[in-house]
């Protein structure tokens, strides 16, 4: 039985292909049917089956969003090879890594990056470079439009490894989740089982998708539920406020981080009547606070579903969908991310390894269909990371009430969410103490308006040396992601610790929470 993810999507599209399958809404206004993503996705599939990799082979792909973008996902799944998709803010010394670690035997970039991006790859031992831009034009499509838009998906087993998703590491280092076949479509069914996905003869469901494409949320929640479902996508490239309002009256789904819908909310033109054909709105990767959970549904009527995952699960919890006002277990509350997904279970344990009682705080450790298969090359990182009863502990710490309703508090290890976006604090202060000048570092976050979290760099001078905040960011800007760079440096004469010698963190984030309050 072929078990490939692909296939299970594939099923789902419309019997008539001629129909719109994602509708572009910003650049060059497109419409793609269900036949162009089928055609499209064969031949780039038949491209990579000519190159003939090793069985289980990598393609890392770090390019800008695009509808060709994702066809190049599909694609990778049709011909059974591992995706590695890339945040393309990363750096030269950050791909250096990925390339390193993956070895990948394909690498896609955008045609402006192919010069080092290439060197790089090849350097490493991969022998096949494509570029891919935005606007339909590389090299990949240019090879791939020679062959045949016919091609019969790889045979794959569930438990067969679909992709590797990298998220950072306390220690500096990131670590590949892998993700199998069964892993992404059992947790897709599950959500267009929950979240009430309506099927054409129900009147179809419209997915506005304006979330990137390189991690869980965009790719692995937005897409499949839409591809699952055979529903129509209206594609935003990049997010902006008034593009999007002006077509929600011709969509019914929404997904974002919680940056955009503070973003929505500071647009006077977003109310309830701009909303009135839609039917849900949800969000997660980063805390909704509880003043836009509030704003939004004075302004809209509508009440934002948050739900809770990660990179090494996919989606875990959901506030329900079915919602109540008057019965409690199905308000959706603000602060809180639901309940475990069916065949998911949830429990938090204490220090001592102990079942903590309701309401007790504790660390959170999962199991269920969805959880990965381990971490990409670092057997004792994945023994690490469970229990030995076979839980896997999230790094994250919580309580559950009464009735089973999970509420995050914090998380265990120093992990900052910035729009949407991870950074750990040791990887950003690698990179500041080999600045000149700077003696030692401790980066925080800290509550924004905006990103929900900032990160901040907290500087100490070597001795009969000065050193220059803007110059610090400058510096960054050009080794690492955007997203890592501090909003803000602070240069103190020194850092505070406690009785062990450690950098009292949660005293800083004290200190400087007020930094970006209005």
């Amino acid at each position: 039985m072929n078990e490939n993810l692909y296939l299970a999507l594939r099923a789902a599209y419309p019997e008539d292909l001629s129909q719109t399958a994602i509708e572009t809404a910003d650049g060059a206004l497109l419409s793609y049917t269900w036949q162009d993503l089928d055609r499209g996705t064969a031949m780039i599939a038949n491209l990579l089956g000519s190159l003939e990799l090793p069985e289980g082979s990598r393609v890392l792909v770090q390019t800008e969003k695009s509808v060709e973008a994702l066809m190049l996902y599909l694609a990778v799944l049709r011909a059974g090879l591992v995706y590695v998709p890339l945040n393309n803010a990363y750096q030269a010394s950050e791909l250096e890594y990925f390339i390193g670690d993956a070895e990948p035997g394909v690498v896609v970039c955008a045609s402006k990056h192919f010069g080092w991006v290439s060197k790089i790859a090849f350097r490493a031992g991969t022998h096949h470079v494509f570029t891919l831009d935005d606007d339909r034009t590389g090299s990949l499509l240019q090879r791939a439009a020679h062959h045949s838009d016919q091609q019969q998906p790889a045979v794959r087993a569930a438990g067969d490894l679909a992709t590797i998703i990298y998220t950072s590491g306390t220690t500096g280092r990131s670590k590949g989740a892998m993700l199998s076949h069964g892993n992404l479509l059992n947790n897709a069914r599950v959500l267009q089982m929950l979240w009430g996905w309506r099927s054409p003869s129900e009147g179809g469901d419209v997915l506005i998708h304006a979330l990137p494409l390189f991690h869980v949320h965009g790719l692995f929640v937005a897409v499949h539920g839409a591809l699952l479902n055979g529903s129509k996508m209206i594609w935003f490239s990049k997010f902006d406020p008034r593009a999007v309002i002006a077509r929600l009256s011709e969509a019914t789904v929404f997904m974002g981080v919680p940056t955009l819908y503070v973003r929505l909310l500071t647009e006077p033109s977003f109310n309830a009547e701009a909303c009135r054909t839609m039917r849900l709105f949800i969000s997660g990767s980063a805390p909704l606070l509880a003043e836009t959970f509030r704003q939004f549904s004075e302004r809209t009527g509508h009440t934002i579903l948050e739900r809770y995952g990660m990179s090494e699960t996919v989606m875990l919890t959901s506030n329900p969908y079915a919602e109540s006002t008057t019965a409690a277990p199905l308000k959706r509350i603000a602060g809180t991310v639901g309940f475990a997904l069916p065949g998911v279970s949830v429990r938090i344990s204490a220090a001592d390894g102990t079942a903590c009682k309701v309401g007790e705080i504790g660390a959170i450790e999962v199991r269920g269909p969805s959880i990965f298969q381990g971490y990409w090359r670092m057997p004792e990182k994945t023994a690490e990371e469970f229990t030995a009863d076979g839980w896997f502990k999230t790094g994250d710490v919580g309580q559950l009430d009464a009735f089973g309703r999970l509420t995050l508090v914090g998380r265990s290890k120093d992990l900052i969410i910035t729009g949407g976006y991870n950074v750990y604090p040791a990887e950003v202060e690698g990179y500041l103490n080999d600045l000149p000048g700077v003696d030692e570092s401790a980066v925080i976050g800290v509550p924004h308006p905006d990103f929900g979290e900032a990160v901040v760099a907290v500087l100490v001078a070597r001795a009969g040396a000065s050193v220059d905040g803007p110059a610090c960011v400058a510096a960054l800007k050009q080794r690492i992601a955007g997203f890592k760079v501090p909003k803000q440096v602070v240069v103190v004469d020194e850092l505070p610790r406690n009785a062990m010698g450690k950098v009292q963190k949660a005293l800083l984030r004290e200190q400087h929470r007020a930094l970006f309050q209005a």
